[in-house]
C-alpha cells in the first residue's frame, strides 16, 4: 500500500469516528433515518466524499436545510453527482425522507 493510500485510508477512519458518535446520538430523532443513515448513506456523508456534506457539518448543510425536505427529496430520488439516486438503497421513500430529515437535524 502506498503512503498515499496509507494517508488516505487514516483520514477516511479519521472522519467515521465523530459521525458515528454523533449519529447514535441523533437515533431517538429518527430511528428509520439512522439506520439508513448507517447502512447506506455513512459511506459518504461521514468523511464528505465526493463533496457530499458531512453529517453535523452546519456550514456545509446549509444551503441544503434553506432548500427544505422536499427539494432534497428530489435530489435524493434521482441523485446527483456520484450519488446514485436513492443513495445506493432500495428504500421506500418514507425511509428516505426519514434519512434525509435524520442528516438535517443533525446540522441544525
Amino acid at each position: 500500500m502506498s503512503n498515499f493510500h496509507r494517508f488516505a485510508l487514516a483520514a477516511a477512519l479519521a472522519g467515521l469516528s465523530v459521525p458515528w458518535a454523533q449519529a447514535e446520538t441523533l437515533a431517538a430523532v429518527n430511528p428509520a433515518g439512522e439506520k439508513l443513515y448507517q447502512s447506506a448513506c455513512v459511506v459518504c456523508h461521514a468523511s464528505g466524499v465526493a463533496n457530499a456534506p458531512k453529517l453535523g457539518d452546519k456550514q456545509a448543510w446549509s444551503p441544503f436545510i434553506a432548500q427544505g425536505a422536499d427539494a432534497l427529496m428530489v435530489t435524493v430520488l434521482k441523485g446527483k453527482g456520484a450519488m446514485p439516486p436513492r443513495g445506493g438503497s432500495s428504500a421506500d421513500e418514507a425511509t428516505l425522507r426519514a434519512a434525509v430529515e435524520f442528516m438535517m437535524s443533525a446540522a441544525r
